[in-house]
């Protein structure tokens, strides 16, 4: 279906997080709004993800009486972000993240809410908090998108239950005491009896959580504002008028076609994850080609802007942000990339383990930290192996990648080659290409101080973030436990981008700047497509979204208004 109108106020390519805030937002400030997406879904990488959105000094945390400030802030990410490029862009981030919270809150159908223990990623460092910071959408119905629910991506089917169930973060711990408590056992009957009704209706669950949830309810704001949305429509050119963007050619089936666009047009495609040339210039070599961002993130609009003269933010400590993944095919033949993230890593009783057989890093820590330390591992030699390595009883208490919690039946995993299975750790070493004498002494010498609960090579368990990650439960450190009981098991690992950290330089108003500092007129940039406010640093959960929400924000209001009136020059070029 084409789009009813040949003009438009604002286009927005793209329908992942920064897209839809900023359309929302324009079309909130009483704009019309076209939103151009290449696939036949929305939410792009976001509705795959927890959802999580960092944003410091938040509305939602001071109703939940948790203390925070821009100073505390500041002083973060002075040790967390210490170089001095973006500076004024974190500037803008800080001051208008509150803002941007309070306006989907009031104007939208976003709904968010603070999570209450979740560390900061450096909870030692100066000016962190213990948790409130990381925002986490309210669950959604999706029966309320009506029809417009087949157009939501929908969730990677490894983080569901009984093929389509999703599950809030704080039900989990009650499906672990499922039999053990009656509490939990109510609580998941509840919980199971409500997705069989759902199921009824629909091919999956229609209770949404994270990510899901977040992308439902930015597409339930565009629909509620008459936002267009075009599907399978790819974006070939930005057209010009004199030195101004104003408007977009599309190819949408076999036809081409102009659009115009009165405010300004915003690029929103998500970075450049899944395009090899773009990766081969700006990732390292050992990178490789594995990503756990969402497939049709292909470059399209850092193309599309370059082509006109934009500038790159090249200034990162990292070209992307990294996770651990694992790599396995599907029942249906698809192949999947199952993210690391914190479900098994910092539990007790796995550890990881090089191409030698030792351990390289504290498993426990941060993600993007974690898989830095595999590329730095590689020592110049991409296709050296990185294992995570545990016992029975680990992978049935708290699985193991996509192998679930309390899993009967290992066998299609062993036999598709994805689990790797032997009786004794020497036989073990051996189907992973490891010298079993090695191994052997890198769990030895690990289970000696887990006896204790300790790890005396890398402190794992050492600070709230790293015990929030374990199992609470689990005595006395949460992330240590011996690895003694057979078979033992080990399940391959490589580094994946989750996101880019390389994209457009943008100013203060989301807008796309040249290489000599000025900006496009009428083109903007936020998501993936902009240039990391952070450098390729991590500093907490939800780094990507906490931004691309702001900055989506910060476009649509500049496309409403013309200028900023809620920023002062100072506030976008104070140094962080």
């Amino acid at each position: 279906m084409m789009p009813a109108q040949e003009t438009y106020d604002v286009i927005v390519i793209g329908a992942g997080a920064g897209g839809m805030t900023a359309a929302a937002v324009a079309a909130a400030q009483g704009l019309r709004v076209l939103v151009i997406e290449k696939t036949a879904f929305v939410g792009g990488t976001m509705a795959w993800s927890d959802g999580m959105v960092w944003i410091p000094a938040n509305p939602k945390m001071q109703e939940a009486g948790l203390s925070d400030s821009i100073t505390d802030a500041v002083q973060y990410l002075s040790s967390t972000v210490p170089e001095t490029a973006n500076a004024g862009l974190r500037a803008a981030f800080l001051a208008r993240g509150p803002e941007a919270v309070a306006y989907l809150e009031a104007k939208t159908e976003v709904r968010l809410q603070p999570v209450k223990a979740c560390p900061d990623y450096y909870p030692e460092r100066l000016g962190a908090t213990s948790g409130g910071r990381v925002l986490g959408p309210v669950a959604f119905d999706g029966t309320k998108l009506g029809a417009h629910f087949s157009r939501l991506r929908a969730p990677l089917p490894e983080f569901t239950l009984f093929g389509g169930m999703m599950v809030d973060r704080l039900d989990i711990p009650h499906l672990r005491r499922i039999g053990k408590s009656l509490r939990s056992t109510l609580r998941a009957a509840r919980l199971i009896c409500e997705y069989a009704l759902q199921r009824l209706g629909s091919s999956r669950g229609t209770t949404l959580h994270l990510g899901n949830a977040l992308a439902a309810r930015l597409y339930a704001s565009l629909l509620a504002r008459q936002v267009e949305v075009l599907f399978s429509a790819d974006v070939q050119d930005l057209s010009m008028q004199g030195d101004r963007v104003g408007g977009v050619v599309i190819r949408h089936g076999s036809r081409d076609r102009s659009i115009a666009a009165r405010r300004g047009v915003v690029i929103a495609t998500g970075g450049f994850s899944h395009d090899a040339i773009l990766r081969k210039r700006f990732f390292p070599t050992a990178a490789g080609v594995v990503s756990a961002a969402n497939t049709s993130i292909t470059g399209d609009g850092f193309r599309l802007a370059t082509s006109i003269g934009a500038a790159l933010n090249t200034d990162a400590t990292s070209p992307a942000y990294w996770v651990p993944a694992s790599l396995f095919r599907r029942a249906d033949g698809s192949h999947g990339v199952f993210p690391h993230t914190v479900t098994d890593r910092a539990k007790p009783g796995v550890i990881a383990v090089n191409a030698a057989g030792r351990r390289f890093v504290n498993e426990a820590l941060p993600y993007h930290e974690f898989a830095l330390a595999m590329l730095r591992d590689f020592n110049g030699k991409p296709d050296r192996p990185f294992h995570l390595i545990c016992d029975r009883q680990f992978l049935w208490r708290y699985g193991l990648g996509r192998i679930k919690p309390f899993t009967h039946n290992l066998r299609r995993y062993v036999a598709a080659g994805e689990l790797i299975e032997a009786r004794d750790i020497a036989g073990l070493a051996a189907r992973i290409g490891i010298k079993p004498a090695v191994l052997t002494a890198t769990i030895a010498s690990y289970n000696s101080g887990a006896k204790e609960g300790r790890d005396p090579e890398f402190g794992r368990g050492s600070n709230i973030y790293q015990r929030h990650l374990g199992d609470a439960a689990h005595k006395p450190n949460p992330c240590v436990a011996p690895i003694v009981g057979p078979p033992f098991f080990a399940v391959r690992i490589y580094p994946a981008d989750i996101g880019t950290a390389i994209g457009m330089k943008v100013d203060a108003q989301a807008r796309v700047l040249r290489e000599d500092g000025t900006p496009i007129a009428g083109l903007y940039a936020c998501g993936s497509d902009m240039g990391s406010i952070m450098n390729g640093n991590c500093p907490g959960p939800g780094i990507m979204l906490g931004p691309a929400l702001t900055f989506g924000y910060i476009a649509g209001r500049h496309l409403a208004e013309g200028a900023m009136t809620s920023v002062t020059a100072s506030a976008a070029t104070t140094p962080v």
